[in-house]
């Protein structure tokens, strides 16, 4: 099974200006941990001390939010995309 995870703009310093990467993460958990163990510098951005994706980071799975697909638990179908979005805040 192949999923296809798109890296944002504001995270391909850590990937040296990959845009996507292919994996098989079986669900949420294993994709950040795949994401860790590839990128170990972006981990922290994604995920807390426990693991679990970052409130103030989004997952998007074919154009839903992961959070509202299970979360950790949501189990990837072969072909699925993943879209991160990180928030970033901004002002003067």
């Amino acid at each position: 099974m192949k999923i296809t995870v798109h890296i944002p703009t504001a995270l391909r310093r850590f990937t040296d200006g990959g845009n996507q990467m292919q994996c098989s993460a079986a669900n949420m958990a294993e994709l950040l941990e795949q994401l860790d163990e590839k990128f170990p510098q972006m981990g922290v951005h994604l995920k807390d001390e426990s693991g679990k994706m970052r409130p103030f980071v989004n997952f998007y799975v074919n154009d839903e939010d992961i959070r509202f697909l299970g979360g950790n638990q949501y189990e990837f179908k072969d072909g699925d995309d993943v879209l991160i979005v990180p928030s970033i805040a901004g002002g003067r």
